[in-house]
């Protein structure tokens, strides 16, 4: 744990030194330019493209650009991206889960339940995911659990991508969109228009709808 970075990372093997380094240097450039450019922390909305910024923040604003968010909210699936890469030549197999938001390679088939707060159908949901389609992202956004900013009522949200990066944004950008159950509908088809997007997930109180590449266990 690196100030509101705590990950929990699975492996073949102890990557605890080589994460803590790569967490370092993320987390580091994220800092950097937040100082010069505070309105990356606080916009709600996309920002312009900087060429002359570190990866990882090009990454969250182009994502968040895709989704019609601001950059922060790609922030955990992002960290969870960056530091994921930069220990796959170790290990075969890696989750990484960053308040909800996970980046896994894997060769062998994974079960990932979804925490729904008091929902009924809180882990109940279970979702299968195959080696061949990792790396992957699956991230989670809610308005009832957790601290993340949403402006919906949504329990979850959860959205799937080989960009963690952009799972994340997403899942901001469709929970804002779920204010009842009338509405999960019309989230799952705007969401699962955003390219790179494979699937989504939505429960809202009693109440669940799922579009895209989903397999359920």
């Amino acid at each position: 744990m690196i100030c509101e970075s705590d990950l929990l990372i699975s492996s073949d093997v102890n990557l605890a030194d080589s994460a803590e380094k790569s967490l370092i240097k993320h987390r580091h450039a994220l800092e950097s330019y937040i100082k010069i450019h505070p309105e990356f922390r606080t916009s709600l909305l996309p920002l312009p493209e900087d060429n002359l910024a570190p990866q990882i923040i090009r990454a969250m604003i182009a994502k968040s650009k895709l989704c019609g968010v601001g950059p922060m909210a790609s922030v955990a699936g992002a960290v969870s991206e960056f530091v994921g890469n930069d220990l796959l030549n170790q290990t075969e197999n890696l989750i990484i889960e960053n308040g909800g938001d996970i980046f896994l390679h894997a060769n062998k088939k994974l079960t990932v339940g979804i925490y729904a707060g008091e929902s009924t159908l809180s882990y109940h949901i279970k979702l299968l995911v195959k080696p061949e389609d990792t790396p992957l992202g699956i991230c989670t956004s809610s308005a009832t659990v957790g601290p993340s900013l949403s402006f919906g009522k949504a329990d979850a949200v959860c959205v799937i991508s080989k960009s963690a990066t952009l799972a994340d944004a997403a899942a901001s950008a469709v929970g804002n969109r779920v204010k009842s159950k009338k509405d999960i509908k019309p989230a799952l088809d705007y969401g699962i228009k955003i390219p790179g997007i494979k699937g989504i997930i939505i429960i809202c109180g009693n109440n669940m709808g799922a579009t895209g590449n989903v397999e359920f266990i």
